[in-house]
């Protein structure tokens, strides 16, 4: 298996991509990996949050061109492609947060699953693209996940360029949520790590899935759909605990009920 998974403290689990031969390509073989290593966490009631990195010299180079290079049909083309997007679903719409710890580089599809990850910190020596240009390939799956966080003007620039962008820029633009210092980046990811594992595994789940569909509707349906998930969110043993801890002025005692 190309995919590595630590258990930290707290309910914290660390999901490695471990291919650095290939610059952790995101190949048919590592691409299936992580599905089943998701998909498993995703059921796992123990874990809380996930955090993805790289191992080597970066995060991902994303798919692995020798591989692709060998495909000689459409249907092979297709099925990796498709497996690729099966594995951004899977982040997205899936109940644990995600948590991409981002470190050398991370190129088309390697920036496409930073974006597609609920939040991401990098190293600031950290560089980012959608390079696919370069080779002819414009990157049309990876500016998917990143137009969705970034403004156009900027995510076309990177997709006619190819051209990579510093972690600073990648920060001012939403790609990113912040960097550090490649020394302080682990202990400042598991402290925010930490903080959300200490809310109610409940309420996380049922405001994950809330953002992201809200996200894609008008206005008005935005606020019914909403209204109706803070009724059901209130109905939970957590949110009353929640409330009554607050007024008591005491620490919440989670059931994730």
């Amino acid at each position: 298996m190309n995919v590595i998974i630590k258990n930290l403290n707290n309910g914290i689990k660390s999901v490695i991509i471990n291919d650095p031969k290939t610059y952790n390509s995101l190949s048919y073989r590592t691409l299936g990996d992580l599905i089943k290593v998701f998909k498993k966490l995703d059921k796992d009631k123990n874990t809380k949050v996930i955090i993805l990195e790289g191992s080597g010299n970066g995060f991902s180079a994303g798919h692995n061109l020798k591989e692709v290079r060998g495909h000689k049909n459409r249907s092979n083309h297709q099925r990796l492609f498709n497996l690729c997007s099966k594995l951004m679903l899977q982040i997205v719409e899936g109940n644990k947060p995600v948590i991409a710890k981002v470190h050398g580089a991370s190129y088309a599809a390697g920036c496409q699953l930073v974006a597609s990850c609920d939040l991401a910190y990098s190293s600031n020596s950290a560089v980012f693209a959608t390079p696919g240009v370069n080779i002819g390939l414009f990157c049309s799956t990876p500016m998917v996940a990143v137009s969705r966080k970034v403004n156009r003007k900027h995510m076309m620039k990177m997709l006619l360029t190819g051209e990579p962008i510093k972690a600073k820029l990648a920060k001012d633009i939403g790609l990113i949520n912040d960097y550090f210092p490649k020394k302080k980046l682990n202990k400042e990811v598991l402290k925010l790590a930490n903080v959300i594992a200490s809310k109610s595994n409940l309420t996380i789940r049922i405001g994950k899935k809330a953002f992201y569909k809200q996200l894609e509707m008008p206005l008005k349906k935005a606020y019914q759909f909403t209204s109706k998930m803070m009724t059901l969110n209130m109905m939970a043993q957590d949110a009353k605990e929640g409330i009554s801890a607050f007024l008591e002025k005491r620490k919440p005692k989670w059931k994730n009920k």
